[in-house]
């Protein structure tokens, strides 16, 4: 690939993860893209519905995509209106790791960021956690939970928590809420992204059952945040 200097990101993780990395490449990024905090780059619409004309005008070496974020017909307008289009791929957290590298590879940069260092490490210093089996939302109206194959659900796993739903045939089924109820589940981890659940709305619909309200960043997005996932994900668990 010719030498990347101008790079567009429909990934909220990948924008962190280059804006962090390599300040100064990253020119483009989606309404979406809320990490690192202030960051000044033109806004080319949402991950689902990207503004095709407005990414070719800004004219990227390289654009950083995502299989599950984004719609194959955007990406494929890309790639025919001349731009190198780079699909990542996360369901799990080696996946994540290799995802990274070949991310920040691709875009020019020159040897690993300590944070990706620290992130593996945290992640391999992990003690076991109680095991517990949990249902997780993401959206409400109607229910829809983490089924299989999930990079969400995974690090979970790593925590100690097993996915009710991670053997479904869906990857983010929609479930009725009774049969939430009845899955035999002894926690509900409910994340405040995709759907913002809160203290005071996604609880109480559970009877009871007990619920851990996690930093949605923490729980699903891969890079720079992955170094503080663990410690942050088990005192949310707890």
């Amino acid at each position: 690939m010719a030498d990347v200097r101008r790079v567009v990101s429909l990934v909220p993780s990948l924008t962190e993860t280059v804006a962090v990395t390599a300040p100064g490449l990253l020119v483009g990024a989606t309404d979406w893209c809320t990490r690192p905090a202030g960051l000044d780059v033109t806004r080319i619409g949402g991950t689902k519905n990207p503004d095709v004309a407005a990414v070719t005008a800004l004219r990227p070496d390289l654009v950083l995509a995502n299989e599950e974020e984004n719609r194959a017909p955007d990406l494929a307008a890309l790639r025919a209106a001349g731009l190198e289009v780079l699909v990542t791929e996360v369901r799990t957290l080696e996946q994540a790791f290799a995802e990274l590298d070949r991310v920040l590879a691709a875009c020019g940069v020159r040897g690993r960021p300590r944070w990706l260092d620290e992130a593996e490490a945290a992640w391999a210093a992990l003690p076991p956690g109680p095991y517990r089996r949990a249902v997780v939302p993401i959206w409400r109206r109607p229910w829809m939970v983490l089924g299989r194959d999930t990079f969400a659900g995974d690090l979970l796993a790593r925590l100690g928590v097993a996915n009710v739903y991670a053997g479904h045939a869906e990857r983010y089924p929609r479930i009725p809420l009774e049969e939430l109820r009845a899955s035999g589940a002894d926690l509900v981890v409910l994340p405040d992204e995709p759907y913002r659940f809160t203290a005071d709305d996604g609880p109480e619909a559970f009877d009871g059952l007990p619920a851990a309200l996690v930093d949605g960043r923490h729980l699903t997005w891969y890079g720079p945040s992955l170094a503080t996932a663990p410690q942050a994900l088990r005192a949310a668990l707890r």
